[in-house]
């Protein structure tokens, strides 16, 4: 008899751990309750994407007498992108879906809820089944977070799932939030022409990362005029007739059309039946005591958003594979951890970034030496030729021995670059393995063989 693992939430890591698990030969049911890819995923990561490329192109258009080009610009179209966006959300919903179905794994429609360490319901439009499981995995995302000071009210004042896009492009939006899905919003809409103001409680946007590489973002978000208010920290959100009015604790006060927070967000652990089944959570989040995800009931896991490790689709997908090795019994054969350290991340403005591996402050904060090599695209005659020269190339390495410990790109096409970076620091590579690379001229990856010299 096969192995039966059950799923709750079809997002990144419930269709990678069925479709892998179910090639693997175990009996997979996966419960979806709302759309399957994930609704943070489809309905955040994806839609703010596909809007970022699009107010991207406008913003190209509005910088093309650089390029020796003749341009009257370009308008946005609400209903096309919207229409846009519906499309591409809905292809990949269906590739999903096809790919569970190609794999023999079953797909319930409906809400799933663990009765008890072995025991999992799905409340369907049908009525109610039940499916005994030998392993349980739930990964049931997340949702934004709102604070008890504002009420959101998809009109003026937004949530990111309010905004793919609004009803009416915002004359002047007010962004509360500087971590990624802030700054994201930020270049969005400024993109599409409106007036932006960012809340940023810190005194850096994208208090997370590299001050340089936030220093070049700032630069940019100020060229397009946009108004930042730093050091600063929303406490109250008031609607006004005709728009809305942001106060921050010293005392500032900034007006907009629309207000939209971008403040985090929350697993959806409510409701699953971890107490039921025995599991502990820890804060909002489920206790996990292994590289292998188990909660403290052992045929329990937990992926994506209720994990509580970085909140990203790939991570996500990462650790729902590495999950269904684990059920299988692969664990016990060859099987690499997933090391979160060696995640390459990325943040879709303009210019992008993306980073991996060991920063630089944190290696100066930890007292460790390391050997810090730049190079700015300002050399480079590919991003000269694209009439964008903005950013750098930043690689960490260890000074005695040459391994790549980490590195952060700014610049066009940085999601693209640092997947290089991301092999080398996922298998210990040197710097002299990049520079010894002989890469496409003329191209902005010559910066990455540059920094290694």
């Amino acid at each position: 008899m096969s192995l039966r693992f059950v799923i709750i939430g079809g997002g990144p890591a419930g269709t990678q751990a069925a479709t892998y698990a179910a090639r693997l030969g175990a009996e997979v049911t996966l419960i979806e309750r709302d759309v399957v890819g994930g609704a943070a995923h489809l309905r955040d990561c994806i839609p703010s994407k596909a809007m970022i490329a699009t107010g991207g192109t406008l913003h190209h258009f509005s910088e093309a007498r650089g390029m020796g080009l003749s341009t009257s610009g370009s308008t946005v179209d609400l209903p096309e992108l919207r229409s846009r966006i519906v499309a591409i959300t809905h292809r990949l919903a269906e590739s999903a879906r096809g790919l569970l179905e190609s794999q023999g794994v079953e797909l319930v429609r409906g809400t799933g809820r663990m009765i008890d360490a072995h025991t999992v319901t799905a409340t369907t439009e049908d009525g109610e089944r039940t499916f005994d499981a030998d392993a349980i995995m739930v990964s049931t995302g997340s949702r934004p977070r709102i604070p008890d000071w504002v009420k959101p009210d998809g009109e003026r004042i937004l949530t990111t799932r309010d905004a793919y896009p609004p009803e009416e492009m915002p004359e002047h939006l007010v962004v509360i939030g500087s971590g990624v899905t802030g700054v994201e919003f930020v270049q969005m809409f400024s993109s599409f022409g409106s007036e932006v103001t960012l809340i940023v409680s810190r005194q850096q946007v994208l208090p997370a990362k590299d001050p340089e590489v936030a220093a070049v973002l700032e630069d940019d978000f100020l060229r397009r005029g946009v108004t930042l208010y730093k050091g600063a920290r929303a406490v109250a959100v008031d609607r006004t007739e005709d728009g809305v009015i942001v106060r921050c604790d010293d005392g500032r006060v900034a007006e907009g059309s629309h207000a939209l927070l971008a403040i985090g967000s929350l697993p959806n652990v409510e409701d699953v039946g971890f107490e039921a089944a025995g599991v502990e959570m820890d804060g909002p989040w489920v206790r996990t005591l292994d590289h292998h995800l188990r909660t403290n009931v052992g045929h329990i896991y937990v992926a994506g958003d209720v994990s509580g490790k970085l909140p990203l689709s790939s991570v996500a997908a990462m650790q729902g594979r590495k999950i269904a090795e684990h059920v299988m019994g692969l664990h016990k054969v060859d099987h690499r951890h997933l090391d979160y350290e060696k995640a390459a991340s990325a943040i879709f403005t303009d210019p992008e970034i993306a980073d991996v591996g060991l920063a630089e402050a944190d290696a100066f904060a930890m007292g460790r030496k390391v050997r810090v090599t730049k190079v700015p695209f300002a050399s480079s005659a590919k991003a000269l030729i694209n009439n964008d020269a903005r950013g750098f190339v930043k690689i960490i390495s260890d000074p005695a021995t040459g391994v790549i410990l980490g590195g952060s790109i700014v610049g066009p096409q940085a999601a693209e670059l640092i997947a290089v970076l991301a092999v080398a620091v996922t298998n210990g590579l040197r710097v002299g393995d990049i520079a010894e690379c002989i890469f496409v001229h003329p191209a902005l990856s010559e910066a990455l063989t540059d920094a290694a010299e």
